[in-house]
């Protein structure tokens, strides 16, 4: 799906931008220049890939950054480039949204109500506790030790 995004954006010759990149400068543009903390908090992505974002971003000309409170922080905010690109990206951000509606009402089982399912079954057991459990039993049971039955 994000290829399609990004078949979207060069159709209509949105250059350098990634489907990443959207609500990241959606939020700027509504909530003004933010710190990479506050970006990765509205985003709800980690600051690891908020930062990275933000690198690319800058390479291709749609954010700037400054010196932030202290030497530790940097301010984020629009360029020309960046605010320009925005009511695209809102109208784009809204076909999407009618697009995937459309594709589920066209599936037996909505992604969204998979991803809530996931997303409960993960608060009553962490995946990081499932793999340990995974591990435990693969060495209870004596497995091989080559690691060649159930590869990825």
């Amino acid at each position: 799906m994000d290829d399609d995004i990004g078949r979207l954006y060069d159709e209509r010759g949105v250059a350098g931008v990634r489907p990443r990149f959207s609500m990241t400068l959606i939020r700027l543009r509504h909530l003004g220049p933010l710190t990479i903390r506050q970006l990765a908090a509205e985003v709800e992505v980690t600051h690891s890939a908020m930062s990275q974002t933000i690198t690319a971003m800058r390479a291709a000309g749609l954010v700037d950054s400054t010196k932030g409170a202290d030497a530790r922080t940097r301010t984020i905010s629009l360029t020309d480039q960046g605010r320009a690109l925005v009511p695209f990206l809102e109208a784009e951000w809204r076909a999407t949204e009618a697009a995937l509606g459309e594709l589920e009402s066209e599936i037996p089982y909505p992604l969204t109500q998979v991803v809530s399912d996931w997303a409960e079954a993960l608060q009553r057991r962490s995946f990081h506790d499932r793999i340990v459990d995974q591990l435990e039993r693969d060495t209870d049971a004596g497995s091989d030790s080559d690691g060649a039955e159930g590869e990825p």
